[in-house]
């Protein structure tokens, strides 16, 4: 390996904490990106992983080595990226809720591959928080405000939230008329990855967010499956319009409490903030600006 080639192949060690893993996302075997990390640090006379058997970590010269590294890089991806010839290449690792990636990427995705040949996709698909460095995700989209400061967020619009319940329930609870209106009511409580515990309903009353938590006998972390449970008559529950777009029409569920819906939910594209933005990221990015449109956004 060159120096660029080893800088790259550390800058990967770093992020991904694995030999298997940084060899293979840049397409080597592991064997070669131990060889080229001992010559790496033997041309270097210093030390910059601590290796075990299960994971590898940076020395202290090695943070700093990184940092350094990857200052370099960004200034040379820049430099090609400005090179009129220059074009998007690579692997390029998405991470977005299922039901999101179905309805609103793929319909668009052949536009996409079509324009930018030499770019390659694989898709992540979850509720779940995603560690993006060390599991080698490029970028993340997510409903709802980070707080992840170590990440760079690119806001793609605002989804508009609605209280929905299956018409089983309502005629077992009744039609509720106003958010005080909720006791007797239950919800399917949908389970916090940061906190764990069952996220309260939201409402809008007179320009006040209101909060409210009702009993719940069924609780869930996947959105898809308290969504399924609703269906089933098991409580209220909230979440984007989009969700419930075909079970609204076909009458599955009714929304309830229009007047004081949820405020609405930010949507935004997550990345790294100490990884160059590559070509590929780049042009995804405003690829999803230009030309993907999510119902019930504003721009």
């Amino acid at each position: 390996m060159d120096r660029l080639d080893s800088m790259r192949l550390f800058c990967r060690l770093v992020e991904r904490r694995s030999f298997t893993a940084a060899a293979a996302d840049l397409g080597v075997p592991r064997s070669t990106a131990s060889e080229a990390l001992r010559e790496l640090e033997t041309r270097l006379g210093v030390r910059l992983l601590d290796r075990t058997t299960r994971h590898v970590a940076p020395t202290l010269d090695g943070e700093d080595y990184y940092r350094r590294c990857i200052a370099i890089l960004a200034e040379l991806d820049e430099a090609e990226g400005a090179l009129r010839d220059a074009q998007p290449r690579g692997l390029l690792r998405i991470d977005a809720h299922p039901l999101m990636t179905r309805t609103f990427l793929l319909p668009h995705l052949p536009g996409f591959l079509a324009r930018y040949p030499l770019v390659d996709m694989q898709f992540g698909q979850g509720d779940r928080l995603v560690d993006l460095v060390r599991e080698g995700v490029d970028c993340v989209i997510r409903a709802g405000e980070p707080d992840d400061s170590g990440l760079i967020r690119r806001r793609l619009g605002t989804l508009q939230e609605v209280t929905v319940a299956s018409p089983d329930y309502l005629a077992r609870h009744g039609v509720p008329a106003s958010p005080g209106a909720l006791g007797g009511h239950v919800m399917v409580g949908f389970v916090s990855s940061r906190t764990v515990e069952a996220l309260p309903l939201e409402f809008v009353v007179d320009g006040e967010r209101r909060l409210v938590t009702l009993p719940s006998r069924v609780k869930a972390n996947n959105s898809d499956t308290s969504a399924e449970l609703a269906r089933m008559g098991l409580g209220l529950v909230q979440a984007p319009r989009y969700r419930f777009a075909e079970d609204l029409a076909a009458g599955r569920l009714v929304e309830v409490l229009a007047d004081t819906p949820p405020s609405p939910t930010p949507l935004y594209a997550l990345y790294p903030q100490n990884r160059q933005l590559a070509l590929r990221l780049r042009v995804f990015l405003d690829w999803l600006a230009r030309h993907v449109r999510f119902p019930g956004a504003e721009d």
